[in-house]
């Protein structure tokens, strides 16, 4: 039971670090502010968020630094990361101090990696604590990511509400604050990863503890959804708070009361059979045995090879049309197989997921950095921090609907996860659409709770299918890489957003194009905006499709040595 405690307890520590440290959902917030203090264009705004996108470019150090220093260092260093980034920016926000605009670019670049690495510390912890229920765990401590933004607005609002530049302080504070209330049970209770046994038993001892969990994360979502509107004044915002932070205590007593009651059914059930004869002793030796990577091969139409240096398997290449040809090439058969870095990069499964995730979550993610000018320029100045906690209560939704595959499979119903991936980015270019296509504020509304459940949906899922195509013990590394195309597309398509944005600001309000600040207003702001983000996640899903295809025999021989593992044990 002390061991079971102990993971449980590391898995809620995760959930409240994801919590206050998804500061990247507020700068929309106080984007303006920085803009106008530093006097610049939308052009060089855009740069000041790739700065804090681009802090993915540097994540990859945190998963080489695990391997020489322990979990609570790594915590801390981010909690540095973070104070000295959002803390440097607070202060030319508040004119105390004055700072070139290349050390503000900086101090962003600063709080971008305190992000990045707070996430890889949870990866760690689900991945390693978890060994049966990566997805679950992962699923449910990333979702939280999500609220940060709504649980900031309630501070703000608790504190002056017409002061934007507090987000910034914020940003600074909590994330040291929350690093040193858990940085004791990840001192004490985090071990090194032991070897343990990936058998539906264990899962099946979690699931209950995973149901209780994911309903109290769908109340807390809900009770900020319902609340956000009504919390605007102090009193209310402080009330709303005090509420949110209660539902964020209450996971720490939802394994205790689960395994309660089932000792307690075990007991009674104990007390009501202890006449009956024995049916037979159950051996459990095969849990152990290979449930992934066995490479059995059922399809009677391809041929395969075994590469045992790697422990992949790649189809052999027939004379076959160009198009089958390169849906062939390298094609994954087994899934959960161990790629170093280099064997990665060779992979033409993991460009396709690249391009999938650029166009796709990342879109999503451009959009929120935008949205603060985005609903300015509509016309919606006064809804900007309502929009924003919309966005961010959306994404968290998205996060725990990406846990749904899971749930599903515990029912014997099962899809690829690329599949869900695929699915789950279909909203993406609706939403898109649907704002080229009207101005309006439900439009508005509706377009950004969408591609807030999408981004949300794509970017939990996306650390399970690292873990699942490219291996468990080399996903902090590999996601690291995969998200590198975070900062790229936050560049690209922030920089389209910039041009058209610019480009159609008013010429009075600007002597010089690059000189000084820019201002827009109407939908022309951004409606050639949204048209290539439709298209750009078009692409996306496209990529995503492909990537479906090429995997769905991996997934499928995953499930069939699962099945017959488990009519084995029976």
């Amino acid at each position: 039971m002390g061991e079971e405690s102990r993971k449980w307890i590391l898995l809620i520590a995760s959930i409240w670090v994801q919590a206050f440290t998804g500061t990247n959902f507020d700068f929309s917030s106080y984007s303006s502010d920085l803009k106008s203090v530093l006097d610049i264009t939308q052009l060089q705004l855009n740069y000041l968020a790739v700065a804090s996108d681009m802090g993915k470019l540097f994540g990859w150090c945190s998963g080489l630094c695990l391997l020489y220093l322990p979990l609570w260092i790594i915590t801390l260093i981010s909690a540095f990361l973070g104070v000295v980034g959002n803390g440097l920016q607070w202060l030319v926000i508040q004119k105390i101090i004055s700072l070139p605009y290349v050390l503000v670019f900086l101090s962003c670049l600063a709080a971008g990696c305190s992000i990045c690495w707070f996430n890889t510390v949870c990866y760690v912890i689900c991945i390693k604590n978890f060994t049966s229920s990566i997805p679950l765990a992962l699923s449910l401590s990333i979702s939280f990511n999500g609220v940060t933004a709504a649980l900031y607005t309630f501070l703000v609002n608790s504190v002056n509400s017409s002061d934007d530049a507090l987000y910034l302080l914020l940003n600074a504070l909590i994330p040291l604050l929350i690093s040193s209330v858990t940085l004791i049970p990840i001192t004490i209770l985090y071990q090194p990863a032991r070897p343990l046994p990936s058998s539906d038993s264990i899962h099946h001892r979690d699931f209950p503890v995973f149901i209780g969990l994911y309903i109290l994360s769908l109340i807390t979502g809900l009770y900020l959804l319902i609340l956000d509107d009504i919390s605007t004044s102090t009193t209310w915002a402080r009330i709303t708070l005090v509420g949110a932070i209660f539902l964020l205590v209450l996971p720490l007593f939802m394994p205790r009361i689960v395994y309660a009651r089932d000792q307690w059914t075990c007991l009674r059930n104990l007390s009501l059979d202890v006449t009956k004869p024995d049916d037979g002793d159950y051996d459990n030796d095969e849990l152990n045995k290979g449930l992934i990577g066995s490479g059995d091969n059922d399809d009677g139409d391809e041929e395969s090879t075994g590469n045992g240096s790697v422990g992949v398997t790649f189809t052999r290449k027939k004379k076959c049309g160009f198009v089958k040809e390169m849906m062939e090439r390298d094609k994954m058969r087994v899934i959960c197989e161990e790629h170093s870095a280099r064997l990665l990069l060779r992979r033409w499964d993991f460009w396709l997921y690249y391009v999938a995730y650029l166009c796709g979550g990342t879109t999503g993610l451009v959009y929120c950095n935008n949205l603060g000018q985005i609903t300015k320029s509509l016309g919606f100045s006064s809804e900007t921090s309502s929009v924003i906690s919309l966005y961010s209560i959306c994404s968290f939704f998205g996060r725990l609907l990406a846990a749904g595959p899971d749930f599903l499979s515990n029912w014997n119903i099962h899809f690829a996860r690329t599949g869900w991936y695929t699915i789950g980015m279909v909203p993406t270019p609706i939403a898109f659409t649907l704002l080229a296509a009207s101005g309006s504020e439900a439009s508005l509304r509706i377009s950004t709770g969408m591609l807030g459940l999408s981004s949300g949906f794509l970017f939990s899922e996306a650390v399970s299918i690292t873990s699942e195509l490219f291996g468990p013990n080399s996903a902090p590394v590999n996601h690291n890489i995969l998200i590198t195309n975070i900062p790229i597309g936050s560049c690209l398509f922030g920089l389209i957003a910039a041009l058209v944005y610019d480009s159609n600001a008013e010429s009075s309000t600007r002597i010089s194009w690059m000189l000084s600040m820019s201002m827009c207003t109407g939908r022309k702001c951004y409606f050639q905006t949204f048209i290539w983000w439709g298209c750009i996640s078009m692409a996306g899903l496209v990529s995503s499709l492909l990537l479906f295809v090429r995997t769905r025999i991996a997934y499928d021989n995953f499930e069939r040595n699962r099945k017959r593992n488990t009519t084995q044990t029976d």
